[in-house]
């Protein structure tokens, strides 16, 4: 009988898991319209005492997305005063939904990483995923794993698609 090998496991094929990039942490989202009259009118001194009356402390470590869900026209002051609340407690804020978070923070972690330990090899990016890594992330880590790679696969080793081959 012939040895079983691993061909995937002895050729020089990278994977480029997204998963292992996620950050962990709580994901939130803050309404203003809770704090405007009828989820509309923003009184500013009903609002400031409004926020100066909410548990900030219940954000502590979280990733928040400050948002509103009606159509309200709000001043821009509203959603930085928002931040001044929620700034010694979140771990990160910004102006959207909860599922924009993941965006910016693969954005943000995408841009720091080493890309030459990829280069001119062949690299698979991992598409299947427990965490929810949102479609951008694979977008942003594609840019910047085309610039060194030899070529570049998705999905896993047994059916991956391929994306791109370096022409030099």
């Amino acid at each position: 009988m012939n040895e079983i090998i691993n061909k995937v496991a002895n050729s020089p094929l990278e994977v480029f898991d997204l998963e292992d990039y996620y950050p962990a942490g709580i994901r939130t989202q803050i309404d203003i319209a809770q704090w405007l009259e009828k989820g509309f009118l923003l009184k500013e001194k009903d609002f400031r005492e409004a926020l100066k009356n909410h548990d900030w402390s219940q954000y502590q470590n979280h990733f928040v997305a400050i948002y509103c869900s009606t159509e309200a026209i709000l001043p821009a002051w509203a959603t930085i005063l928002v931040t001044v609340h929620l700034q010694p407690f979140a771990q990160k804020i910004i102006l959207g939904k909860k599922e924009e978070i993941d965006t910016l923070l693969y954005n943000e972690l995408l841009n720091q990483i080493d890309y030459s330990i990829y280069s001119d090899k062949p690299v698979i990016l991992k598409g299947c995923s427990k965490k929810p890594v949102p479609e951008s992330a694979y977008i942003f880590a594609m840019q910047n794993l085309q610039k060194v790679a030899k070529s570049v696969m998705f999905g896993e080793a047994c059916s991956a698609v391929p994306l791109f081959k370096n022409k030099s």
